[in-house]
Order: C-alpha cells, then structure tokens, then sequence
C-alpha cells in the first residue's frame, strides 16, 4: 500500500472543519451566546458534541462544588480554632485570676503577722527604756534591815550597809594567792626542764640521700684513672664516695659514673658539681644520674 492510498483511507484530516466547528459551538454555549446554532450536517459529529459538552459541563461543576466544600472547611476550622483559643483563654485567665486572689490574701495575712511582731517590739522596747532611765535616775538601791522590837513598844531599823562594805574588805583581801603563784611557776619551770632532758636524750634521725653522678671527660685520650682520683679527692663533712665504673658513651668516649652517699644538712648536689668541675683539664661536665632519699 502506497503512502498516497494511506492518506485517502484516513479521514481525520477531512473532518477537521466538522470538530472545529464543534468546538466553537461548545464555547459558544459555555459562554452564552446568543446566536443561533446552526443545524449540524453530519447526526453523528452532533452526538460527540453533546456527549463532550455534557462531559465538560459535569467536570466544571465537580470542580465548582470541590471549591465551595474547600471554602466552607476553612471558614469553619478559623472559627473552631477561634472558639478553642478563646475558650482555653479564658479558662487560663480564670485560673490565673483565682491564683492571684489567693496569693493576695496569704499576703494580707502574713503582712498583718509582721504588724502585730513589730507592735509587740516595740512596746517591749519602750518598756526596756523606761527601766533603763529609772535605773538610771535612782541611786544604788539599799535592800532593808529588819526591824528590831524593843520592850517600850517601838521598832528600830538595823542598817546592813556596813557589814556589806567590812565583807567586801575582807574578799579584796588574798592571804594565799602569792604562795600558789609561786609554786605554779616552780612546777611550770619543772616540767619544762623535764621536757628538754626528754627531748635531749631522743636519738636525732640525719637525713642522708644516695647520690650516682655521671662525670664526663672531653674525650677519648683523658685519663680515666686520674679523673676518678681527682674526683674522690673532694671531701667534705657528710660526704662519703663509693663504687664507681666506666660507662662507654661513644667514640671510644667513656664516662664515669660514682655513687657517694651525703648528709642533706650538710652537703648538696650544687657543692658536689662546684668541686668536681674545678678540674677543668680532666673533667667537661657533672650530671645526676639518680638521687634516692635514704
């Protein structure tokens, strides 16, 4: 079959004016024309018109009636929202109004407390000062003598005054306050003298620390021999050398490294170096190899 015999069986470009028109109409209606609709030729094209006018028509109102049920739902949700908010307002306003009511009124009676505490004070306060300027005013009060009837009927007060000054004279009055001052300072003086024969005969602990130096020559050719003499030739008060050896160090350079044994209070490490470094033609440097408290 031939391209061109192809095209004459096809139709639907022959039609194209037929669904144009079609068409037009359809918007024509959907737009409310006033011209009249002219008579189709074909019965057939005029059944597809209706058929896709009625399926735009139910399509439209669907969406129609989807935009209004959309608008109701969210007019309707606002006002619920609305009515929850101002429903949980003032239900939280009335309870922050009943606890404000409350507070105010523990208030009010801690606040009348604190007035009757501060009234109470100061009353007790100003009794304590009447009392203090009447002490002040009168003299020393004077307790009074017993009465002392006589025969004739009448009574005769005794003074007290008098024996209450010969008592206090006789408190004043130490017979035995020197002989006790005394022997407190003989037993005082006693046991200090005791305390220092005690600590006298205490044995004293010396502090003493082992010491491992490490003594270095400047190089291979010093006289390993002779540095070790002229380092066991420093004494002192506390000092005490012992073992030493030769440790090989590299390039046939080899140190020395001695032990001593010294007294803290009397020799430190900062002597030691002093006296071995003051042999400069043997010795290059005095390092601590080890330091152990004993």
């Amino acid at each position: 079959m031939s391209a061109v015999d192809f095209l004459a069986q096809e139709k639907v470009w022959f039609d194209k004016p037929r669904y144009d028109e079609a068409e037009r109409r359809f918007y024509e209606h959907m737009n409310g024309s006033s011209q009249p609709a002219q008579k189709p030729k074909n019965v057939g094209a005029n059944t597809i018109l209706q058929d896709i006018a009625r399926a735009r028509e139910n399509i439209q109102k669907s969406l129609a009636g989807l935009k209004t049920t959309l608008s109701n739902r969210g007019s309707d949700q606002p006002a619920t929202s609305q009515q929850s908010h101002f429903s949980t307002t003032s239900g939280g306003s009335t309870a922050d109004q009943g606890e404000l009511v409350s507070r105010i009124k523990s208030l009010e009676l801690e606040n009348q407390s604190l007035h009757k505490v501060v009234d109470d004070l100061r009353a007790a306060l100003s009794k304590l000062e009447c009392r203090v300027s009447v002490l002040e005013k009168s003299p020393a009060a004077v307790t009074p003598a017993p009465s002392v009837p006589y025969t004739n009927g009448t009574t005769v007060q005794k003074s007290s005054a008098p024996i209450k000054e010969e008592e206090d004279d006789d408190d004043d009055i130490d017979l035995f306050g020197s002989d006790e001052d005394e022997e407190a300072e003989k037993l005082k003086e006693q046991r200090l003298k005791e305390y220092a024969e005690k600590k006298a005969k205490k044995p004293v602990i010396i502090a003493k620390s082992s010491i491992l130096l490490d003594v270095k020559p400047w190089d291979d050719e010093t006289d390993m021999a002779k540095l070790e003499e002229c380092v066991r030739s420093v004494q002192a008060d506390g000092l005490l050398w012992g073992t030493s050896k030769l440790v090989p160090v590299g390039y046939g350079i080899k140190k020395l490294q001695i032990a001593c044994v010294v007294e803290d209070d009397k020799v430190g490490t900062d002597m030691l170096e002093e006296e071995i470094t003051k042999f400069e033609d043997y010795v290059q440097s005095v390092d601590i190899a080890a330091f152990n408290k004993i």
